[in-house]
């Protein structure tokens, strides 16, 4: 009997599905894949299912003969190990970001003789109410908030890019890309004090008060699912930034970044140029322990962020506290840099490591831009932010968009540089 292969990117069976695997018994023995987690999170989205249970799903479905795990979104492995007759799939990645792993299928099965089957791809009112369905679950403050603890141990590096505002969050969001390896997005999105700030015009010295900050957070919840991480900056006052934690919590954020710095905040890409003051380990250690105090679930993450490095302190220094800062509660530690060689945070993070194997490491790859993702997760890093690229690459675009208007009093010149206003609306859902 032919072997037919299917693979399943799903945490919900739809009337779509159920057409492929009729259309696969035509052909043969049915066995269908799994997508393991990882390549869930970076191929389509967050599961709300576990693998486990995704198997017992599939397995409990008419006419499947075997399941199988599928550990990578590209098809090489899987194919040459079950070497099947036909691999059917819905036509619908023939163009976009998942055309190059329809490629991958046709190069793999050409290598033994085998065929691609696609059948047209399942529009329906129903599957689109399921698919909004799941992407509303996602959205919920209590799937969304432990999501991030779980990303940790579920991929080699957490990608978060900076947010702030409803739109950059969808831009987080939806932006897919084709590469060597397969398709890729970011992971979460980091929703920075300097960013929102600026975005209102505002200098970054914790002007912004938390109700604003708020409302920042409530634009990017409502469109996006994707965790968020929130730069608390020093966190106020003790007895403010009790209520600020539960307050969050309650939103559905994953995580605070804190930092180690008191008094009136300065950027701390300024460095040693401006009067910058680090708080005590004593004072920054209760605080830490009285925001842990403070919340309610075990999901929620309260992130130490050291600015050793930044005051020129050294290792050692960060290290120390690094050690009081984990004994107080903190969930993980941000170790931070305005150097452009990232020996110091390298440093730090063998060491580190050496004593806290398990606790996540966060990096902000500003200054030492050239450092890849996966070098930095060789050196034990968890989590990646891009910290303020979505802003910076805006503020240019616009400037350069209103000197061309007033230059040439029209605006045939700036139209090269612009996206046309119906492909940005394309990127928001409509109910």
């Amino acid at each position: 009997m032919k072997k037919v292969y299917t693979c399943f990117c799903t945490d919900v069976i739809h009337e779509g599905h159920l057409n492929i695997l009729r259309k696969a018994e035509e052909y043969g023995e049915v066995v269908v894949g799994v997508l393991c987690d990882p390549e869930m999170v970076r191929y389509n989205r967050f599961p709300s299912k576990s693998q486990e249970e995704r198997i017992a799903m599939v397995e409990a479905l008419p006419g499947v003969s075997k399941v199988v795990v599928q550990q990578e979104i590209m098809y090489d492995r899987i194919l040459e190990e079950l070497r099947p007759d036909y691999v059917i799939h819905g036509d619908n990645w023939k163009e976009g970001p998942a055309s190059c792993i329809r490629e991958n299928v046709l190069s793999a099965l050409g290598k033994y003789g085998g065929e691609l089957i696609e059948v047209p791809y399942t529009r329906s009112l129903a599957v689109a109410k399921v698919d909004d369905r799941m992407r509303e679950l996602l959205a919920m403050p209590e799937q969304r908030r432990g999501r991030l603890r779980k990303l940790i141990d579920m991929v080699p590096v957490v990608k978060t890019i900076e947010v702030h505002s409803g739109l950059t969050g969808l831009i987080a969001e939806k932006t897919i890309v084709q590469n060597n390896e397969g398709v890729d997005q970011f992971d979460a999105m980091w929703i920075s004090s300097l960013c929102d700030s600026t975005e209102k015009g505002k200098p970054d010295i914790e002007l912004v008060d938390m109700s604003s900050r708020i409302r920042t957070i409530e634009d990017v919840m409502d469109v996006t699912t994707k965790p968020i991480i929130l730069d608390a900056d020093t966190g106020g006052l003790i007895e403010h930034f009790v209520y600020h934690v539960r307050t969050l919590e309650r939103m559905g954020v994953s995580a605070i970044i804190l930092e180690d710095k008191v008094g009136l905040k300065k950027n701390s890409l300024f460095g040693t140029e401006v009067e910058q003051t680090q708080d005590s380990v004593e004072h920054f250690s209760e605080k830490i322990a009285a925001g842990k105090a403070a919340q309610r679930t075990e999901e929620f993450m309260i992130i130490a962020r050291i600015e050793s490095l930044i005051l020129e302190k050294g290792v050692e220094d960060a290290l120390e506290r690094a050690r009081a800062y984990v004994k107080a509660g903190a969930d993980g530690i941000m170790i931070h840099s305005r150097k452009k060689e990232p020996d110091e945070v390298f440093a730090f993070c063998k060491s580190f490591r050496a004593e806290f194997p398990k606790v996540p490491l966060v990096a902000v790859p500003t200054s030492y831009r050239q450092v890849t993702e996966k070098e930095l997760a060789k050196w034990g890093i968890n989590i990646v932010i891009y910290a303020n690229q979505l802003l910076r690459s805006a503020f240019p675009a616009m400037e350069r968009t209103a000197k061309s208007i007033l230059v040439n009093h029209r605006a045939l010149e700036a139209d090269k540089d612009m996206m046309p206003i119906k492909d940005i609306i394309s990127l928001v859902d409509t109910l």
